[in-house]
C-alpha cells in the first residue's frame, strides 16, 4: 500500500540528508559527465519523483494488489491506471534518468536516480518493477550491444515505448543456471532460432507497451556444458524492421501467469520460446559470454531489490508511526484511574520499542543502498583509475549484503509495524498487510540469502587476495577512530572497534579453513556469515549517519528533532543490534555443522 503524500515528503527529506548531508553527492558535479548538474537539479528530481509517485503510483497501490493481472485469449490483462503511471513516469524523464545525453538520456548520477526510485517503490512497488527491469535490459544492451541493437532495442526503452525483461529461470533449474536448456540454433541470416521454456518472467507479458524486449539464456549447439556455455540474446516479443518500424510477432508465446502472495501488480509469466519453429533471436557479444553480460544486469538487479525492500521497510516504519500518534489506547502503567482520557499508543514503552527497531532498520537499510549507489558512480566516473578500482572492489564485497540485509530486516520492520497496529495490522483494511506480502518475495528475488552468503564468503571476500574485505574493513576502522574522538559517540566508535576485531579474526578463520580443503563445511554456514557482517556494515552506516547528525547539530542546523533522533537511532543500533554477531562468530569459529550433520531421514 501506498504512503500518503506527506509522509512521501518525509522520505524525501530523509533522502536529501542521505544524498546530500551524509554522502555529498553535489560534489560529483565536479566531474565532466555530470557537470551540467547541481545541487539544485538534484534536489528538482527528487521533488519530481515526490510528486509522480505521489499523484500517479500511490493512488493504485491497492487496486493493483486485488485486481491481479489476468491471462485472457493469450495475453496479460493490467489495469489501467499501471499504463497511466508508467507514461507520467517516462514522460518525466526517469526511463532514461542516467542515460547519455545523446541516447535521450539525462545523464543523472546512479545514486540520485535510486533515491528517485525508492520514492516510487515505496508507493507502489508492483508498478515500479516495470520500469527497473527496463533500465536494467536496456543498461545489458547498451553495454555490450551492437549499434543497431541500441538503435533498434536500447533507444526505445529509454524513450518508454518498449519494456524489458530479463528471462534466465527454467522450470527444471530454478536457480541452478548450470542446468538452462532453452537452445539457440543459427539461421544462416545472422540470426538465431530460440526454443525452449522459462518461467517466473517478471513483466514477461503485458499490452502496455509497444513492444517487450525479452534478453534470453540460451545454448548454442556446440556450448560447453554448464555456465561457461550460456549465451545471450535479444528476443523481441514483435520483430523490429531495420527502420524502427514494427514487424510481425515473434514465435514467443505467453503460456500462463503465476500468481505470487506480492508484487500482485507485476505480470509474472510463464513464456514459450519457438512453438511454431523458434523464436528469431540477436546474439548479445560474444558466445558463451552471456552470464557474464547477464550479472552485468543482475548486479544492478540486486542492488535495486535491496533499494525496494529498503523502501517498503521505510513505507511500514511511517505508517506503523502515524498509526501510533492517532491511535489512542490505554493508560500509563502508573494510571490508577481507569476514568482517565487513553493516550496515543506512542506513549507506551513497549510501541516506543517497536519502532525505535524500525526506524533503525528502515533508515539503516536505505543509507545502506543510497551508499552502494554512489560506489556505482565512482565505478565509472571517479577522477583516477585507483579510486575507480576501489569503488569497484567495495561494490563487489557489499552487493550480497547491500541485496540481503534489507530484504530480511525490512521484513522485520514491517512485522513490527503490524504489531503496532494491533488487531488491525493483520487485516486487508490497513496497508502493513500488503506491504508484508510484498517484501516476502524479496528474500528470493536475484537470489536467495544462501546464494548471497555463498557469493560473499565463498567469492567476494577472497578475491584478489582479499583486497575488498581490507578496504571494507579500513572505511570502517576510520569511522569508529573519528567516533571514539568525538565525545558524545565515543561509546559507539569502541563497540564498532570492537566488532571489527571480531569480523577479522573470524573471517581469517574461515578463509583459511576453505584453502585447507574444508569449503563445503565452511560454505554451509554462508548465511549466517552474511548476517553476521550485514550488521556489522550497517553499525558503521549508523555511525556514519550519527557523525554527520553531530556536526550538523554543532553548526546549529535547524534539524533538531530529526537529527537527535539519527543520534538515538545509532546509539539503538550498537547497544541492541550489533551484540547479535558474538553468538553467530561463535557458531561460525566453531565450524557448527548442525543442519548440515541432520541426516534426511532423520527429517521425519
Amino acid at each position: 500500500m501506498a504512503l500518503q503524500e506527506n509522509a512521501l515528503a518525509v522520505m524525501a527529506d530523509e533522502l536529501e540528508f542521505l544524498l546530500f548531508d551524509l554522502l555529498d553527492v553535489q560534489k560529483l558535479t565536479e566531474r565532466p559527465r555530470f557537470a551540467d548538474h547541481s545541487r539544485e537539479t538534484f534536489a528538482a528530481v527528487l521533488r519530481t519523483a515526490r510528486d509522480v509517485a505521489g499523484q500517479h503510483f500511490a493512488p493504485h497501490a491497492r487496486k493493483s494488489d486485488e485486481n491481479e493481472p489476468r491471462f485472457e485469449n493469450g495475453k496479460a490483462v493490467v489495469i489501467p491506471e499501471v499504463k497511466e503511471a508508467l507514461r507520467h513516469f517516462a514522460e518525466a524523464g526517469f526511463s532514461a534518468a542516467t542515460a547519455d545525453y545523446e541516447d535521450g538520456g539525462m545523464q543523472l548520477p546512479f545514486a540520485v536516480h535510486m533515491g528517485a526510485g525508492a520514492l516510487f517503490a515505496a508507493s507502489n512497488i508492483a508498478t515500479k518493477s516495470y520500469t527497473s527491469l527496463t533500465a536494467a535490459a536496456a543498461n545489458i544492451i547498451a553495454s555490450f550491444g551492437t549499434p543497431d541493437q541500441k538503435r533498434l532495442f536500447e533507444r526505445p526503452m529509454r524513450e518508454g515505448r518498449y519494456f524489458g525483461t530479463m528471462v534466465l529461470t527454467e522450470p527444471q533449474a530454478g536457480s541452478s543456471l548450470a542446468d538452462v536448456r532453452t537452445t539457440a540454433t543459427p539461421a544462416g541470416d545472422g540470426t538465431y532460432r530460440i526454443c525452449g521454456n522459462k518461467i517466473f518472467i517478471s513483466g514477461g507479458d503485458h499490452e502496455m507497451g509497444e513492444n517487450i524486449v525479452h534478453l534470453v539464456l540460451a545454448r548454442l549447439p556446440d556450448a560447453p556444458a554448464g555456465v561457461r556455455g550460456i549465451s545471450l540474446f535479444i528476443v523481441p516479443k514483435t520483430l523490429v524492421n531495420q527502420d524502427g518500424t514494427p514487424g510481425e510477432r515473434n514465435d514467443v508465446a505467453l503460456a500462463g501467469l503465476i500468481h505470487k502472495m506480492g508484487w500482485r501488480g507485476t505480470t509474472s509469466a510463464m513464456l514459450n520460446f519457438g512453438e511454431k519453429g523458434g523464436a528469431t533471436g540477436y546474439l548479445v557479444g560474444e558466445p558463451n559470454r552471456g552470464l557474464v553480460y547477464m550479472f552485468h544486469m543482475m548486479n544492478e538487479a540486486r542492488i535495486n531489490v535491496g533499494s525496494g525492500a529498503a523502501a517498503l521497510g521505510y513505507a511500514a516504519y511511517r505508517h506503523a508511526l502515524d498509526y501510533a500518534r492517532e491511535r489512542r489506547q490505554g493508560r500509563p502503567v502508573e494510571a490508577k484511574d481507569a476514568t482517565q482520557p487513553q493516550v496515543p499508543i506512542i506513549e507506551h514503552a513497549d510501541i516506543r520499542r517497536m519502532l525505535l527497531a524500525q526506524k533503525a532498520y528502515a533508515e539503516g537499510a536505505v543509507a545502506l543502498c543510497m551508499f552502494a549507489a554512489t560506489l556505482i558512480d565512482d565505478k565509472h566516473t571517479a577522477a583516477s583509475e585507483a579510486a575507480r578500482k576501489d569503488a569497484e572492489d567495495l561494490l563487489e564485497i557489499l552487493t550480497p549484503i547491500v541485496k540481503s540485509w534489507p530484504s530480511q530486516w525490512s521484513q522485520e520492520t514491517i512485522s513490527l509495524a503490524i504489531q503496532v497496529h494491533g488487531g488491525y495490522g493483520y487485516t486487508r483494511e490497513y496497508p502493513v498487510e500488503q506491504l508484508y506480502r510484498e517484501n516476502r518475495l524479496n528474500a528470493i528475488h536475484e537470489g536467495t540469502h544462501g546464494i548471497q552468503g555463498m557469493d560473499l564468503l565463498g567469492r567476494k571476500v577472497v578475491m584478489n587476495d582479499g583486497r575488498a574485505f581490507e578496504l571494507l574493513c579500513a572505511r570502517i576502522s576510520a569511522s569508529a577512530n573519528r567516533a571514539i574522538g568525538t565525545p558524545a559517540l565515543a561509546e559507539e566508535g569502541r563497540a564498532l572497534v570492537e566488532a571489527l576485531a571480531r569480523v577479522r579474526a573470524v573471517t581469517a578463520h574461515l578463509t583459511r579453513q576453505m584453502a585447507d580443503g574444508k569449503r563445503a563445511e565452511v560454505l554451509a554456514n554462508a548465511s549466517v556469515y552474511l548476517e553476521a557482517l550485514g550488521h556489522v556494515v550497517v553499525a558503521w552506516i549508523w555511525l556514519d549517519q550519527a557523525l554527520c547528525a553531530r556536526k550538523l547539530l554543532d553548526a546549529g542546523d535547524p534539524r533538531q528533532a530529526a537529527l537527535n533522533g539519527k543520534l538515538h537511532a545509532c546509539r539503538y543500533f550498537m547497544r541492541w543490534e550489533l551484540p547479535r554477531i558474538s553468538p553467530q562468530f561463535d557458531r561460525l569459529e566453531a565450524g557448527d555443522d548442525t543442519w548440515s550433520a541432520m541426516p534426511d531421514d532423520w527429517f521425519h
